[in-house]
């Protein structure tokens, strides 16, 4: 059900920004078609980006993960909210320090831009998803806030898909600090405009050169949107056709999964 009848020619688009989770991977598992449109992407020398908004893993992690898959996208194809963060907070307070709540991904991309952690007078308390979470740290960070500590969430995903259900995510693990506080977070990942802009950045893309490939209507497709570009909606994730009757927007194209742009550019250059 498209009811845009829009047709994007992948051909002529230079850069291709994509989720991963539910678009390349689910788990550890390889979605169908993922193969050949990577080696679509390197054949015509398209630019390409996989964005997550993780903020557990770093760029190395993610290369190895793909690898252990039979994939090889080098490190500098990967963009994550941990980095989203580390780059806002950087242009905000260069030098400035931090009480993370958080995984490697963050932490690291936190210590490569200067920024030094502090659980006693932090210029911020950043929040991703991780196993440090805890009654504890929650406390911690409620009361570095009430002393004056900005409030960054490194996502604002509710939930992340796993194997036998879902799992709380960044927007749902710092709500009680917002609540417990009367604070509002600022998010850096998608669907923030400024992950994306530096995305396209990346890529040495014009935003109508460029397509962004994801599996939600809320963080995929509006930030492409948003952003100037075309979208595609993959159905290999957590999106169905009933998901697109619940949004007042709609991507430019819905695809059974990222293997149809692969053979949809073949077919049009046949």
């Amino acid at each position: 059900m498209n009811m845009r009848k829009s047709i994007i020619d992948f051909n002529e688009k230079k850069g291709f920004i994509c989720d991963m989770d539910g678009v390349i991977y689910h788990g550890n598992q390889i979605l169908p078609g993922v193969p050949e449109f990577i080696q679509w992407l390197h054949d015509e020398k398209k630019e390409y980006l996989f964005l997550t908004n993780n903020s557990g893993y770093t760029p190395r992690e993610l290369n190895q993960k793909l690898a252990r898959m039979g994939l090889d996208v080098p490190e500098e194809h990967f963009y994550t909210s941990a980095l989203a963060t580390a780059a806002f907070l950087k242009e905000q307070a260069a030098g400035c320090s931090a009480f993370v709540i958080g995984e490697a991904g963050l932490l690291n991309a936190l210590y490569d831009v200067g920024i030094t952690m502090n659980d006693v007078n932090p210029d911020y308390v950043v929040v991703g998803e991780g196993r440090s979470y805890s009654l504890d740290t929650l406390t911690k960070a409620t009361n570095l806030v009430l002393k004056g500590a900005k409030l960054i969430g490194a996502n604002s995903d509710v939930s992340g898909p796993i194997e036998n259900g879902i799992a709380p995510a960044c927007r749902a693990l710092i709500a009680p600090i917002e609540m417990a506080t009367g604070t509002q977070a600022y998010f850096c990942g998608k669907p923030n405009p400024l992950m994306m802009r530096t995305g396209l950045n990346m890529l040495g893309c014009h935003s109508a050169e460029a397509v962004m490939v994801g599996d939600r209507m809320d963080t995929d497709v509006i930030s492409g949107m948003e952003s100037g570009m075309s979208t595609v909606l993959v159905l290999s994730g957590c999106s169905t056709k009933d998901t697109l009757k619940t949004y007042a927007y709609l991507p430019t194209m819905v695809l059974n999964g990222v293997g149809d742009i692969a053979s949809m550019a073949k077919t049009k250059e046949e």
